[in-house]
Parts: structure tokens; sequence; C-alpha cells
């Protein structure tokens, strides 16, 4: 008996804390459940870790704001908590994204947390945006001293490795298992700051999961230091 709690008490010292990183977004941070796939990266590399999120339909950070339950969601305590609204590559989107940033900001350094700034993509229709979402998510990410996840560019530089990956879905704009797996191995190595690990692979995408692995690893490797 004495030797059962002695064990429990060493596995309690020794057991880190998990990192804890809420997503706050809209379709496209829960389209294949990007929080789990995350959350499933990390556990995979032997870390621990928590993922859960406030993500609804056709929602900015403008509606969250008003909203409240994210900012209650908040309130809860976190490592990390990322922020995504659409692409935002037009002026007034990126002044909103800046904005409603800044005023969560504030929330998430109360909580005792940092912001990251999840960089979305443009539609199949509005492909020649992407460095307007890339330098929207850029300056929302300095202005706050956050945390910049730039899967939008590891999009961009995937089909500059690939033309023919299939990052997009049926409709054109959310992503297809592929294209959010890439987008998790972006937000793993920045939040975690480790390469991230083999495994899992969404099905059907292991036949390009090593090309996705290496874009997303040269990706963050091209960014400032964080």
């Amino acid at each position: 008996m004495i030797t059962r709690l002695l064990l429990a008490a060493a596995l309690l010292v020794t057991q880190p804390n998990p990192t804890r990183v809420l997503f706050i977004g809209n379709s496209l941070t829960y389209a294949n459940d990007l929080p789990a796939m995350v959350c499933g990266l990390a556990r995979s590399a032997g870390k621990q870790a928590v993922c859960e999120s406030v993500a609804k339909p056709d929602y900015g950070l403008e509606e969250h704001w008003n909203e409240r339950e994210a900012r209650q969601a908040i309130a809860r305590g976190w490592d990390v908590v990322v922020l995504q609204q659409g692409p935002s590559a037009l002026p007034e989107s990126r002044r909103l994204l800046i904005s409603y940033t800044r005023r969560f900001d504030a929330q998430i350094k109360k909580a005792g947390a940092r912001t990251a700034l999840y960089m979305v993509w443009p539609s199949r229709t509005r492909r020649g945006d992407f460095p307007g979402v890339s330098q929207s998510y850029s300056a929302a990410a300095k202005d706050v001293k956050g945390l910049l996840l730039p899967a939008g560019d590891a999009w961009r530089a995937a089909w500059a490795a690939d033309a023919a990956l299939p990052l997009w879905g049926a409709d054109g704009f959310h992503p297809s298992p592929a294209g959010t797996y890439l987008a998790a191995l972006v937000i793993y190595e920045q939040i975690f700051s480790a390469p991230p690990p083999a495994g899992p692979v969404p099905a059907g995408v292991q036949p390009v999961a090593d090309v996705l692995r290496r874009v997303a690893r040269e990706t963050v490797a091209a960014l400032a230091p964080r």
C-alpha cells in the first residue's frame, strides 16, 4: 500500500501540466476538427495537451466579441488562445481583424495566456488574395506581439512543391483533410516549438504526408524568431 502511494505521488510530481489551447474561430477551424488534430499530434509526440474551441459558422472576431461566449471561455485559463476569422484580405476586413485581435489580446493576457493568429487562406475563386491574407494576419499578430500560425503561407508553399495537392475541399474554400492536416502541422510546430511527429495522419492523406510535413517545417523555419 505504501509503495503504491509513493508511486502515485511520484507520478503526480513528474507528470507535466498539459498545454491548454483554446481555438476561437469559424468553420475553417471546426472543419475536419482542427483542434482535435492538433491535440492528436501532441499526444503522438508524447506531450500532454488540451484543445477546445468556440467556433461558429460565418463568425468573425467581432461576432465572437459581441456574443461573449468566447470571452467567458478565455477566462477559464489557457496557455495559448488561437484567433481566426475569414481571409481578411480586404482593407475593412483587415481593420476589423486587427481591432478585435487587440480587444481579445487584452482579455487573453489578463487570463495569463498568449495570443496566436491562425492565418487561413482565400477561396479558390479569389486565389490572388493569398498575399493580402498573409499581410493581414501577420499585421494582427505583430500588433499584439502574438504568435503567428502561418497555415495560409504553408498552403502556398505546398502548391509550389506540388501544384496537384488537394488542399481545398469540394466547395473550393473549406479545407480538405489534407488542408487541415497541413494547418495542424504548422500550428503544432509553432505552439510546441518542435517538429511535428510522423502521425497520426488523416485517412487518405498518407501519400502526401511527407511533403506536407516538410512544407510545414520549412514555413515555420522561415519565420522570424518567436
